[in-house]
């Protein structure tokens, strides 16, 4: 078992973090006030997946078979956010925007009910608070939905948060406790002694020692050097592209979190309605294509006719952190010292709270959080490589 740091001769340990995404971000916030925290990411912290992300807190309907450990996970985040959120606000001075008006599950036809109707009764039989609404409910609550609709699940407590606000509240407040955050300084590589993590070094060969060291750089957690290739994070780059609408502050067209068929849209208090996004295998390409375009536009038209008068104000892309299976990779790195919190793919705003816990007091106190002991790296690597 390793030595509780947090312990040893009243010193401070040196974390180094590699990636400043809310990931990163959030473990900082909780390691600062008992530990010297260093993060150093590519870009800009919070510049990659996390702006480009939705911000949306869907653990209730977005659980499918198969995927019952990662429910409860986004359940058990999803619990601590209205406190992390508070939390936030005043260490900050940032609010993150928790708006807790619920989530839409929209089917226009007759076809969309059916799909939605048998993933509800799996839903149910796990407990999730979900409902069927009617035509008329639906439109009851959203008024400006499409003329012929057939219902919609409604789950209240799938919510959202601004990712964009999120960033800067906890950039802001794991400044506040001391830790340093690096920016646009690339770690090449992971340095090992004795078959332990010891530090890092930049891609301009800049070496840091480190007493523990976390891996959190999402999509490009594979690009590190120094681990051995076949303990590297399965996590890949799942492009999304993403599109920006301008609604009336004052009179929004929507007001809940709406999964329609083919695209999501999030309404912020600000007016923007966020809508996305594909879901490409290219790496980390860059390109906005109309293909891309045309498929959350009319998806989003078909939900909400009056989208197609909104002025368009941004066009992202954003490259999401998929793990083999989906789900996170939380836990112990195949090294000593080395900590793994990658792979969150579509859930990196909702796990956020719950990440930044079980990973701290897995570093500082050597405890491992029930929540998060399916999700260690262990569960891809074959039983006599583990050994």
């Amino acid at each position: 078992m390793s030595a509780n740091l947090s312990s040893v001769a009243g010193k401070r340990p040196r974390v180094v973090i590699i990636g400043a995404g809310v990931i990163g971000l959030g473990i900082a916030w909780r390691l600062s006030s008992r530990a010297e925290v260093l993060l150093f990411d590519r870009g800009k912290a919070g510049a990659g997946a996390s702006h480009v992300a939705g911000g949306m807190l869907a653990a209730c309907c977005e659980a499918e078979p198969g995927e019952e450990d990662l429910v409860a996970l986004g359940r058990a985040s999803q619990a601590q956010w209205p406190a992390f959120a508070a939390e936030l606000l005043r260490e900050s001075g940032v609010d993150v925007e928790l708006r807790e008006e619920g989530t839409l599950v929209l089917a226009l036809t007759a076809d969309d009910q059916a799909t939605l109707t048998q993933q509800l009764e799996f839903q149910l039989k796990l407990g999730l608070p979900l409902e069927w609404l009617s035509g008329a409910a639906t439109r009851a609550k959203e008024p400006h939905l499409a003329g012929k609709l057939a219902g919609a699940v409604f789950s209240p407590q799938d919510h959202q948060v601004d990712n964009r606000k999120l960033v800067a509240a906890l950039r802001l407040a794991v400044q506040k406790l001391g830790a340093e955050i690096h920016e646009h300084q690339p770690v090449k590589e992971i340095s090992v002694q004795g078959g332990r993590a010891s530090g890092i070094v930049l891609d301009d060969g800049t070496k840091i020692a480190a007493d523990r060291i976390v891996l959190a750089a999402g999509a490009w957690s594979r690009g590190i050097a120094g681990l051995p290739p076949d303990r590297l994070p399965p996590v890949r780059p799942i492009k999304g592209q993403l599109l920006v609408l301008r609604m009336d502050a004052a009179a929004p067209l929507l007001n809940h979190v709406l999964w329609a068929p083919g695209a999501y849209l999030v309404p912020r208090r600000d007016g923007r309605l966020i809508l996305g996004a594909t879901v490409e295998e290219k790496g980390f390409d860059q390109t906005v294509t109309a293909g891309g375009l045309l498929t959350l536009l009319e998806a989003a038209w078909r939900a909400i006719p009056a989208v197609e008068e909104l002025p368009l104000e941004e066009i992202l892309v954003g490259h999401r952190p998929g793990s083999r299976d989906d789900a996170p990779i939380l836990g112990r790195g195949p090294l000593e010292n080395l900590f793994y919190a990658t792979g969150h793919y579509r859930n990196g705003i909702l796990l956020t709270p719950v990440t930044a816990d079980a990973m701290a007091r897995l570093i500082l106190d050597d405890v491992t959080e029930p929540a998060i002991r399916p999700f260690g790296l262990e569960r891809f690597v074959p039983a006599r490589a583990a050994e």
